[in-house]
Protein backbone atom coordinates (compact mmCIF):
# COMPACT_ATOMS: atom_id res chain seq x y z
CA UNK A 1 0.00 0.00 0.00
CA UNK A 2 1.79 3.62 -1.13
CA UNK A 3 1.03 6.76 0.02
CA UNK A 4 -0.56 7.68 -3.68
CA UNK A 5 -2.91 4.27 -3.53
CA UNK A 6 -3.97 3.99 0.08
CA UNK A 7 -6.14 0.76 0.32
CA UNK A 8 -9.55 2.48 1.49
CA UNK A 9 -10.69 -0.27 3.54
CA UNK A 10 -7.76 0.28 5.70
CA UNK A 11 -8.51 0.86 9.44
CA UNK A 12 -5.37 3.47 9.82
CA UNK A 13 -6.85 5.33 7.57
CA UNK A 14 -8.43 8.39 8.99
CA UNK A 15 -10.97 9.39 6.82
CA UNK A 16 -13.02 5.65 6.82
CA UNK A 17 -16.18 7.01 8.69
CA UNK A 18 -17.69 3.36 8.63
CA UNK A 19 -14.95 2.05 11.35
CA UNK A 20 -15.57 4.97 13.34
CA UNK A 21 -19.20 4.53 14.03
CA UNK A 22 -18.49 0.69 15.04
CA UNK A 23 -17.48 0.32 18.80
CA UNK A 24 -14.23 1.01 19.31
CA UNK A 25 -12.00 -1.21 20.55
CA UNK A 26 -7.90 -1.04 22.12
CA UNK A 27 -4.61 -3.40 21.75
CA UNK A 28 -3.46 -2.90 25.32
CA UNK A 29 0.43 -3.05 25.34
CA UNK A 30 2.35 -2.45 28.33
CA UNK A 31 5.99 -2.30 28.81
CA UNK A 32 8.54 -3.03 31.67
CA UNK A 33 10.60 -0.26 32.39
CA UNK A 34 12.51 -0.17 35.71
CA UNK A 35 13.74 2.76 37.01
CA UNK A 36 17.10 1.14 37.78
CA UNK A 37 17.16 -0.34 34.18
CA UNK A 38 14.99 0.82 31.39
CA UNK A 39 15.05 -0.68 28.00
CA UNK A 40 16.71 0.48 25.66
CA UNK A 41 14.58 2.16 23.13
CA UNK A 42 14.90 0.08 19.51
CA UNK A 43 14.48 -2.82 21.75
CA UNK A 44 11.37 -1.76 23.20
CA UNK A 45 9.91 -1.30 19.36
CA UNK A 46 10.83 -4.34 17.99
CA UNK A 47 9.44 -6.14 21.02
CA UNK A 48 6.02 -4.06 20.89
CA UNK A 49 6.19 -5.26 16.93
CA UNK A 50 6.46 -8.58 17.54
CA UNK A 51 4.06 -8.92 20.49
CA UNK A 52 1.44 -7.52 17.93
CA UNK A 53 2.53 -9.95 15.70
CA UNK A 54 2.31 -12.57 18.10
CA UNK A 55 -1.10 -12.31 19.49
CA UNK A 56 -2.48 -12.26 15.59
CA UNK A 57 -1.46 -15.43 15.16
CA UNK A 58 -1.59 -16.79 18.55
CA UNK A 59 -4.65 -19.51 18.11
CA UNK A 60 -6.25 -18.22 20.93
CA UNK A 61 -6.50 -14.84 18.26
CA UNK A 62 -8.38 -17.54 15.96
CA UNK A 63 -11.14 -19.09 14.69
CA UNK A 64 -13.40 -19.95 17.87
CA UNK A 65 -10.54 -19.21 20.35
CA UNK A 66 -11.08 -17.90 23.83
CA UNK A 67 -9.49 -14.22 22.41
CA UNK A 68 -11.17 -14.53 18.57
CA UNK A 69 -14.64 -12.33 19.27
CA UNK A 70 -12.52 -9.35 20.85
CA UNK A 71 -10.13 -9.70 17.63
CA UNK A 72 -12.96 -9.46 15.20
CA UNK A 73 -14.28 -6.60 16.97
CA UNK A 74 -11.30 -4.84 17.77
CA UNK A 75 -10.07 -4.94 13.99
CA UNK A 76 -13.71 -4.36 12.35
CA UNK A 77 -12.95 -0.49 13.84
CA UNK A 78 -10.71 1.43 14.20
CA UNK A 79 -7.06 0.13 15.01
CA UNK A 80 -6.18 1.54 17.92
CA UNK A 81 -2.71 0.40 20.38
CA UNK A 82 -2.37 1.95 23.76
CA UNK A 83 1.53 1.54 25.28
CA UNK A 84 1.43 2.19 28.99
CA UNK A 85 4.57 1.42 31.47
CA UNK A 86 4.63 -0.68 34.53
CA UNK A 87 7.46 -1.34 37.30
CA UNK A 88 7.94 -3.49 40.33
CA UNK A 89 4.56 -4.87 41.74
CA UNK A 90 2.57 -3.81 38.93
CA UNK A 91 3.86 -5.24 36.31
CA UNK A 92 3.90 -8.14 38.25
CA UNK A 93 -0.01 -7.69 38.28
CA UNK A 94 -0.22 -6.88 34.50
CA UNK A 95 2.24 -9.95 33.79
CA UNK A 96 -0.55 -12.48 35.34
CA UNK A 97 -3.35 -11.32 33.28
CA UNK A 98 -4.08 -13.13 30.17
CA UNK A 99 -1.79 -11.93 27.58
CA UNK A 100 1.64 -13.02 25.62
CA UNK A 101 5.13 -11.85 27.12
CA UNK A 102 7.89 -11.07 24.50
CA UNK A 103 11.40 -10.23 25.54
CA UNK A 104 13.77 -8.28 22.86
CA UNK A 105 17.57 -7.51 24.19
CA UNK A 106 16.46 -5.63 27.31
CA UNK A 107 12.76 -5.28 26.52
CA UNK A 108 10.47 -6.94 28.01
CA UNK A 109 6.35 -6.09 26.18
CA UNK A 110 2.99 -7.85 27.37
CA UNK A 111 0.27 -7.27 24.82
CA UNK A 112 -3.58 -8.59 26.24
CA UNK A 113 -6.55 -9.18 24.43
CA UNK A 114 -8.48 -6.06 22.79
CA UNK A 115 -10.70 -4.17 25.55
CA UNK A 116 -13.34 -1.30 25.03
CA UNK A 117 -11.84 1.94 24.93
CA UNK A 118 -13.36 2.70 28.27
CA UNK A 119 -13.23 -1.19 29.53
CA UNK A 120 -9.75 -1.36 30.53
CA UNK A 121 -8.81 -4.22 33.93
CA UNK A 122 -8.66 -2.14 36.52
CA UNK A 123 -5.01 -3.45 36.71
CA UNK A 124 -3.91 -1.94 33.49
CA UNK A 125 -6.37 1.22 33.73
CA UNK A 126 -4.16 3.06 36.29
CA UNK A 127 -0.82 2.18 34.42
CA UNK A 128 0.77 5.49 33.19
CA UNK A 129 0.91 5.90 29.38
CA UNK A 130 3.33 9.01 29.60
CA UNK A 131 6.63 8.73 30.84
CA UNK A 132 7.84 6.39 28.04
CA UNK A 133 10.63 8.38 26.92
CA UNK A 134 13.11 5.76 26.31
CA UNK A 135 16.85 6.09 24.54
CA UNK A 136 19.50 3.81 22.81
CA UNK A 137 22.63 4.17 24.72
CA UNK A 138 24.50 3.78 21.56
CA UNK A 139 23.21 3.75 17.26
CA UNK A 140 21.92 0.69 16.70
CA UNK A 141 23.12 -1.22 13.86
CA UNK A 142 22.66 -1.19 10.96
CA UNK A 143 19.62 -3.52 9.78
CA UNK A 144 19.67 -6.42 8.02
CA UNK A 145 18.18 -5.43 4.95
CA UNK A 146 17.57 -9.44 4.08
CA UNK A 147 15.16 -9.40 6.68
CA UNK A 148 11.94 -7.62 7.51
CA UNK A 149 12.25 -3.60 8.26
CA UNK A 150 9.94 -1.24 9.78
CA UNK A 151 11.25 1.94 8.74
CA UNK A 152 10.32 4.96 11.10
CA UNK A 153 9.75 8.15 9.07
CA UNK A 154 12.61 10.91 10.28
CA UNK A 155 10.24 13.92 9.66
CA UNK A 156 8.00 12.99 13.10
CA UNK A 157 9.15 13.31 16.94
CA UNK A 158 7.60 10.71 18.87
CA UNK A 159 7.74 9.38 22.51
CA UNK A 160 8.70 5.31 22.73
CA UNK A 161 5.53 4.42 23.36
CA UNK A 162 3.80 6.53 20.44
CA UNK A 163 6.59 4.73 18.31
CA UNK A 164 5.96 0.88 19.48
CA UNK A 165 2.39 1.37 18.94
CA UNK A 166 3.43 3.00 15.34
CA UNK A 167 5.79 0.03 14.89
CA UNK A 168 2.95 -2.46 16.36
CA UNK A 169 0.57 -1.12 13.23
CA UNK A 170 3.35 -1.76 10.77
CA UNK A 171 3.64 -4.92 11.72
CA UNK A 172 0.42 -5.39 11.47
CA UNK A 173 0.02 -4.09 8.08
CA UNK A 174 2.71 -6.23 6.45
CA UNK A 175 0.53 -9.16 8.34
CA UNK A 176 -2.17 -8.53 6.55
CA UNK A 177 -0.62 -8.54 2.90
CA UNK A 178 1.24 -11.40 3.73
CA UNK A 179 0.39 -15.01 1.76
CA UNK A 180 -0.14 -17.84 4.12
CA UNK A 181 3.23 -19.48 3.29
CA UNK A 182 5.05 -15.98 3.88
CA UNK A 183 2.87 -16.00 7.61
CA UNK A 184 4.18 -19.32 8.96
CA UNK A 185 7.66 -18.71 7.48
CA UNK A 186 7.86 -15.41 9.68
CA UNK A 187 6.26 -16.98 12.42
CA UNK A 188 8.63 -20.24 12.47
CA UNK A 189 11.36 -17.18 12.59
CA UNK A 190 10.27 -16.00 15.70
CA UNK A 191 8.89 -12.85 13.96
CA UNK A 192 12.60 -11.67 13.27
CA UNK A 193 12.11 -7.50 11.92
CA UNK A 194 14.44 -4.38 12.86
CA UNK A 195 12.93 -1.02 13.60
CA UNK A 196 14.84 1.77 12.58
CA UNK A 197 14.50 5.25 11.21
CA UNK A 198 14.95 5.81 7.68
CA UNK A 199 17.25 8.37 5.95
CA UNK A 200 15.13 11.32 4.26
CA UNK A 201 15.99 10.44 1.24
CA UNK A 202 15.08 6.77 1.50
CA UNK A 203 12.17 7.56 3.37
CA UNK A 204 10.54 9.52 0.66
CA UNK A 205 11.39 6.41 -1.94
CA UNK A 206 9.87 4.41 0.72
CA UNK A 207 6.07 5.90 1.23
CA UNK A 208 5.89 5.90 -3.06
CA UNK A 209 7.24 2.02 -3.08
CA UNK A 210 4.08 0.07 -2.84
CA UNK A 211 5.24 -0.99 0.50
CA UNK A 212 2.17 -0.95 3.33
CA UNK A 213 2.31 2.79 4.82
CA UNK A 214 0.92 3.59 8.33
CA UNK A 215 -0.79 6.87 8.39
CA UNK A 216 -1.69 7.69 11.59
CA UNK A 217 -5.29 8.83 12.76
CA UNK A 218 -3.87 11.61 14.93
CA UNK A 219 -5.57 11.10 18.50
CA UNK A 220 -2.06 11.50 19.91
CA UNK A 221 0.95 13.64 19.75
CA UNK A 222 1.20 13.66 15.84
CA UNK A 223 -1.30 15.66 13.24
CA UNK A 224 -4.11 13.35 11.38
CA UNK A 225 -2.70 11.39 7.70
CA UNK A 226 0.71 11.85 9.04
CA UNK A 227 2.86 8.74 7.50
CA UNK A 228 4.57 6.98 10.41
CA UNK A 229 6.13 3.65 9.42
CA UNK A 230 6.63 1.71 6.46
CA UNK A 231 6.22 -1.99 6.52
CA UNK A 232 9.20 -3.06 4.74
CA UNK A 233 8.90 -7.05 4.29
CA UNK A 234 10.68 -8.74 1.58
CA UNK A 235 8.17 -10.82 0.69
CA UNK A 236 6.30 -7.62 0.05
CA UNK A 237 8.91 -5.95 -2.26
CA UNK A 238 7.84 -5.17 -6.29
Amino acid sequence: MSSEEPRTDSPFQHENLARDEAPQFVLPLVVRIEKAEPPARTDALEAAARAVLAILSDERSLGDGEWAQAMRDWQDARIRKVVRRARGAEWRKAAALPGITVTEGTAEVRVFPPVPLDGWPKELAKLQVSGTDLDDSESPAAPDLAGPVLWLSPDLDMSAGKAMAQAGHGAQLAWWELSEADRKAWREAGFALSVRTAEPAHWRKLTVSGLPVVRDAGFTEIAPGSCTVVADHPSLRG
